[in-house]
Parts: structure tokens; sequence; C-alpha cells
């Protein structure tokens, strides 16, 4: 088992990063669908459980090309999809991760608090395992991959013309603190991974954490650089949006090209 903590300091506040998400999410999911693969939303409804409510979502993700080569070798064809079970009961969301042909072997669960902080906060989970826990600080405006790298997500050359925040500089962090008109946030993701096929469960679960960190800092370049366009959106806009979405995401698992990153061997 591994056990990571993420922690993403933003310059929005948590009721803007509520609308921000989903609205990310939605527009992240697009870029990950088409020919046959990508994301499936069977079920996106509010829940109310044990005294917590908040909004459940069942997606399918369909693989195929996207997990690593050891890893299409060894699956049986039709293995490759994973199913995503998450309680949105913001400020906190969990996520549970799991693959049908894998059964209790392999699981991700990803538990996040959202607060108005700069991510100093230890064990904001309480989780009882928190000494075997690693810290990870992820800061959007660091430089990714040539590869990865998209023009219009770099936090270090964007300005919002609706906000005026950004772009965000070497000491970005400390200009914000500095700053009473400009909001911040902080995301605790505290990621547990469980691969339990012997002989490579060490490897996977590494595997998994790369393709984890990579996912949050694309996503949330993603959500910084894109703020113009959600900034003003309501709750009851972004439901509306999460419809039309579901229907384009059925067509366009139908057609079209295969799209988005593969996980790295």
């Amino acid at each position: 088992m591994l056990i990571r903590e993420f922690r993403i300091v933003l310059p929005v506040s948590v009721d803007e990063y509520q609308v921000g998400q989903l609205y990310t999410v939605a527009e992240a999911s697009k870029n990950e669908t088409g020919g046959g693969e990508g994301v499936e939303v069977v079920v996106n409804e509010p829940y109310e459980e044990n005294g917590e409510k908040g909004q459940f979502t069942h997606k399918i993700y369909h693989l195929k090309s996207k997990v690593p080569t050891i890893v299409r070798r060894l699956a049986p064809k039709g293995s490759l999809e994973v199913h995503e079970k998450a309680w949105n009961a913001y400020p906190y969301c969990r996520t549970i991760l799991t693959n049908s042909y894998m059964k209790d072997t392999f699981e991700i669960k990803v538990e996040t608090w959202h607060k108005p902080d700069m991510g100093e906060k230890e064990n904001i989970h309480g989780h009882e395992k928190w000494d075997k826990a690693q810290v990870i600080h992820i800061d959007i405006a660091d430089p990714v991959s040539d590869k990865e790298y998209k023009a219009d997500q770099d936090p270090a050359k964007f300005k919002s013309a609706k906000t005026g925040r950004g772009p965000l500089g070497p000491e970005w962090k400390k200009d914000i603190l500095n700053d009473p008109s400009c909001p911040h946030m902080c995301a605790y993701k505290l990621v547990t991974i469980e691969f339990k096929w012997r002989g490579l469960q060490s490897m996977v679960e590494n595997i998994i954490l790369k393709a984890e960190r990579r996912i949050f800092t694309h996503f949330h370049r993603q959500l910084f650089c894109s703020i113009d366009k959600w900034i003003d959106l309501s709750m009851d806009d972004i439901r509306k949006m999460e419809e039309e979405t579901k229907k384009e995401l059925d067509e366009m698992r139908q057609n079209g090209e295969v799209k988005g990153m593969a996980i790295d061997d």
C-alpha cells in the first residue's frame, strides 16, 4: 500500500473552486474521450447518507491504450475499465476507483479536503497511518515537460481578464498572501493505492502514483487558466452543463479518434 498526500495551493477561494472543479472535470472528460475510449457517466445524482449530503457520481473509464504496456499484456481483453464512484460533499470529497476483473486486489482512494489556507495543516484527514504517508507539494506554476506543455494552460503566462489574477511568478504564493484582494485555498488530496498482484505490486503502485501526480498537476493548471470561462457560472449552470456533457461523451466514445494522455511505462 502507498499513502501520499498531495497539496495543491491555488489563487481562488474555496467557493470559487467548487464551480471551477466541476467545470474543469467536464472539459477534461471531453479531452480524454473518443474512438471507443474515455469517460462514461453512469450516474450523477444527489445523495444523503449517514447525515452526509452531496452529489454522487459513478463513471466508467474505458482505458485500453492509456494503461502501461505491461498491464495491457497481462490484463484479459475487456478488463481495462476502471469504475470511479465519487461522493462530493463539498468541501470534502471521496473518490474510489476499482476494477471489476481485479476486484479486491486493486483500489485507489482519493479523499480531498478543500481549505482556505496555504497547505500548512498536518494530517487534516485524521489518517491512522499518517506516519507512513508522504506529503507532496504541487506548484501549478512549475514547468512541465515539453511533451505535455500547453501554452493556453500555463499559469506562469496566463492573466485572467475578469479577475486580474496571474501570471503566477516564482514568488506567487508569497505575493497572494500580501494581497488581500486575492483569495487562496489548498486542496489536500490523500491518495491510498493498493495493488495486490505479487511481483508487480511495487512497480504498478509507483506507476499509478506518477499518473496521479500528472493528473492533479495538469487538471489544476487547466482549472486556473480557464477561470474566465467558469468564474461567472452558478451551480445550476454547472448541473445543466453536466447533463449536456454526458450526452456529448456518449456520442464522442462512439465516434472520432482516441484522445488524451497515456500512462507512461
